[in-house]
């Protein structure tokens, strides 16, 4: 039973290669990709308080991975919902497409529970080899490839950053000789101040950079945003952040709570992230490209929680990546519906967006308020209890610069609001929306409100279950192999 959502997804992944092999069933895919989410979505709620060991101490099950499953399920379930037309995706690759994204989902579900390194690194590879096999499949157009450059600056930064993670992953091994994150946790106290424990640890966080897109690992962000289709590029913003969070949470749990070194490390990265995303994104007319620079920013702001390097910091930044997940989410859904044909959404295109289709105008105004930091939203939320989290431990300047870059945020996003609610439409014709269109509107709203007016659940929950990362594993019985040696 503790390990039910993982089946249920990989049963679906099955039944998807078994969809694929035959021809024109994009629909019975779509379907298949929507049952296996919201299947997994049902399991991982009635998961949601089991305890195991598994795979001789590789992989648990607890509250912390327990809770990240939930929320990205419900995230699958959201992207299955958004990824319903598909018009800039052929028809003999669709059900290939919904293969894919099922399967990097599940390595993510996979990526939260693992506490060893070798288990946790395919994981990691699990989730992100559909995602480079997604960006280019994208309908070609006459004289326009960048769906294939966008793929190759994604594949090439992701296998640079990856190296750089192994490496480090190589010297914490060094110095611990075991792999367990719960045993090196112990072992590394003792040498956590020395300089090669502290390279190790920073090469390690490179590979969760590259997936939040902090600086200096964001230069493929905007390129694959806008070279991606519109589902693709919905997808890479939001599920892949969640679980880099959480690996994340892991690895800083590595460091001492005293260590000034790698939390002076986290809070340059943070204010770098946060100053070049809100800066580059002013500038910005392609919606993606700008939702791209938002999101290096917003990694930024994910990584205040990290400087504390205590719990309650950590619970600041898992709650605020979630919040992200529904209110990029909620952007998403709003390009992919006024994009005529798939193609990239100007700004401009935005124009009249109130009068052409209004709840996608609210959709998008709460997607963007949200972002912004505006009250009652998550976004507001989110970023309190992270700066609260901050200021408690004494990092006063890193919290006017997070206010600052909020301050810079709110032009760029009120530009957005500005154009879909104060333009023209002119001849822009309605926008017409299906039932399942809908229904992720309503749910994203409703998230995005909930989330923000009583996140006391949400964050209680979270903040339970950050002992668990520390939590040594339980003492197992030696293996049958070794019992019969003993007692023959």
């Amino acid at each position: 039973m503790a390990f039910l959502p993982e089946l249920i997804l990989l049963a679906g992944a099955l039944a998807l290669f078994v969809i694929c092999l035959g021809e024109s069933r994009a629909g019975q895919a779509r379907l298949a990709a929507l049952a296996t989410a919201l299947a997994t979505t049902v399991a991982c709620a009635f998961c949601l308080g089991q305890e195991a060991v598994l795979f001789d101490g590789a992989y648990r099950v607890d509250l912390f991975s327990q809770a990240l499953k939930l929320v990205l399920a419900c995230g699958f379930t959201l992207v299955a919902l958004l990824s319903g037309q598909l018009t800039d995706i052929l028809d003999e690759i669709k059900p290939e497409y919904f293969l894919l994204l099922t399967i990097s989902v599940s390595g993510l579900l996979m990526l939260v529970s693992c506490v060893d390194i070798i288990t946790l690194v395919v994981a990691l590879e699990l989730s992100s080899f559909p995602l480079y096999l997604l960006v280019p499949m994208r309908r070609e157009r006459e004289g326009q490839r960048v769906q294939m450059e966008s793929a190759i600056k994604y594949i090439m930064f992701g296998v640079a950053a990856n190296g750089i993670m192994f490496f480090g992953m190589s010297y914490l091994y060094g110095l611990t000789g075991t792999t367990s994150l719960p045993q090196m946790m112990v072992k590394l106290q003792p040498v956590i101040h020395s300089p090669l424990a502290i390279t190790g640890l920073a090469m390690t966080f490179c590979g969760l950079y590259y997936k939040l897109a902090v600086f200096p690992f964001h230069f493929w962000t905007p390129d694959v945003y806008q070279g991606a289709s519109n589902e693709t590029a919905g997808l890479i913003a939001s599920l892949p952040k969640v679980g880099a969070v959480a690996v994340l949470v892991r690895f800083v749990s590595l460091a001492s709570p005293d260590n000034q070194t790698i939390a002076n490390l986290l809070a340059c990265l943070a204010a770098a992230s946060m100053f070049y995303g809100n800066l580059i994104a002013l500038v910005q007319k392609d919606l993606k490209r700008l939702l791209g620079f938002s999101g290096i920013a917003h990694a930024g702001y994910a990584l205040i929680g990290f400087v504390t390097l205590d719990g309650t910091g950590y619970a600041a930044a898992l709650y605020y990546i979630v919040g992200y997940l529904f209110m990029v989410l909620a952007c998403f859904v709003v390009i992919c519906k006024v994009s005529r044909d798939g193609v990239n959404v100007s700004m401009e295109e935005l124009a009249g967006l109130h009068r052409r289709s209004p709840l996608l105008a609210l959709t998008l105004l709460v997607g963007i308020f949200a972002l912004a930091g505006i009250p009652p939203f998550v976004g507001f939320m989110g970023k309190l209890t992270l700066l609260s989290a901050a200021l408690a431990k004494g990092y006063l300047a890193l919290v006017i610069i997070a206010v600052v870059n909020a301050a810079i945020a709110i032009y760029y996003y009120l530009c957005v609001v500005r154009e879909a609610c104060f333009r023209d439409a002119g001849d822009q014709p309605p926008i017409r929306l299906d039932w399942p269109t809908r229904a992720l509107c309503v749910l994203l709203i409703t998230g995005i409100l909930a989330l923000g007016i009583v996140p006391g659940r949400v964050i209680n929950t979270l903040s339970a279950s950050i002992p668990c990362v520390s939590q040594p594993l339980p003492q197992t019985p030696p293996p049958l192999t070794a019992a019969l040696k003993q007692n023959p």
